[in-house]
């Protein structure tokens, strides 16, 4: 059994019952905004926010969930895919998960436009229902990502690459949502402030290791659905770089900052950069600190009597740092 599927298995019922209430919540009168949505719930990904959801919850609330846990794990998918195609339309991304992505198909346009409907029904969900202690964490989510994206921007054109900068940036527009989906799932069971906060770290935690994973996929040789190098290319700010930059010589720091920012768009050079990270020990200081955080998630999951939905998180752990893609 693949990793994802163990997972799933103490919520198998609980994640039927979501796929089918958020397709159906999903159904418009607009007829090209159907066919938009039809294309995105067919293409779901590995849904690792809502599986956070319902097995926090689960693990908290006596193995019980409720119409807010359904509520909250919704939340969190429906900002995540609006996310998801914002990032693809800012950087002129083609492809999703080994397919074309929405922008691809349906122009900038109409993908932003899809993005903002997806977020305002996200945050509907929860005003309507009057869940505003939800609505909260989640808009704190989003105002994090949102800030995490512009400090990215901001430093990507300056290339100061500091590493407590990265950690900042990781924080925020990735471990940000990842803590939102745990503290919600906590929450909406009623959980201590205390049990709400622990999960909050868990999940940022958790977040930091993943967005560490996705940056050594750059430097790797796997087809995971974005192209090898196109960090590098887009100037991203990424943490193999970052320690070989901190170590470097002043001739090679020179070459690798005049390189990332005049000639990354040149595939020669972006291998060129990726073989010298290689073998100055960027990758290696990477694995370390992504390991390093894991391990702090482990730490506030083993304070919690062990289950079913405990032994899930702890493979949600393991999987994050082993995933292929």
């Amino acid at each position: 059994m693949k990793p994802a599927e163990k997972i799933k298995l103490p919520i198998y019922e609980e994640v039927k019952l979501f796929e089918k209430n958020f397709y159906q919540s999903m159904s418009t009168n607009v007829a090209l905004l159907n066919r938009i949505l039809y294309f995105i719930v067919n293409r779901k990904g590995k849904q690792m926010r809502p599986l956070l959801t319902l097995l926090t919850a689960k693990m908290l609330g006596g193995g019980k969930v409720n119409e807010r846990t359904y509520l909250g794990a919704s939340v969190v998918e429906l900002i995540h895919t609006a996310t998801l195609i914002h990032d693809d339309v800012v950087d002129n991304s083609q492809f999703r998960r080994n397919f074309y992505s929405l922008n691809a198909l349906w122009k900038n346009k109409i993908a932003v436009l899809v993005g903002d409907y997806l977020l305002s029904k996200g945050i509907l969900n929860c005003t309507e229902t009057e869940n505003y202690d939800l609505l909260t964490i989640i808009s704190n989510a989003m105002k994090e990502m949102a800030e995490g994206e512009l400090l990215q921007l901001e430093k990507g054109k300056t290339l100061k690459y500091e590493e407590e900068v990265y950690y900042q940036i990781i924080r925020q527009k990735t471990a940000a949502l990842l803590s939102a989906c745990c503290a919600m799932g906590a929450r909406s069971v009623h959980a201590s402030d205390k049990d709400v906060q622990q999960m909050f770290e868990f999940g940022q935690f958790l977040g930091m290791s993943f967005q560490i994973k996705d940056d050594l996929f750059d430097y790797g040789h796997q087809r995971i659905g974005k192209p090898r190098g196109i960090d590098i290319k887009n100037k991203k700010i990424t943490l193999p770089l970052i320690y070989v930059l901190s170590k470097a010589s002043k001739k090679d720091r020179r070459w690798l900052i005049h390189s990332v920012n005049n000639r990354s768009g040149n595939s020669k050079t972006v291998n060129r950069i990726i073989r010298f990270v290689k073998d100055h020990g960027g990758m290696e200081f990477a694995i370390d600190k992504m390991n390093f955080y894991k391990d702090k998630a482990y730490s506030i999951l083993m304070k919690y009597p062990r289950d079913e939905y405990r032994d899930s998180l702890e493979l949600m752990l393991t999987y994050v740092i082993n995933r292929k893609f």
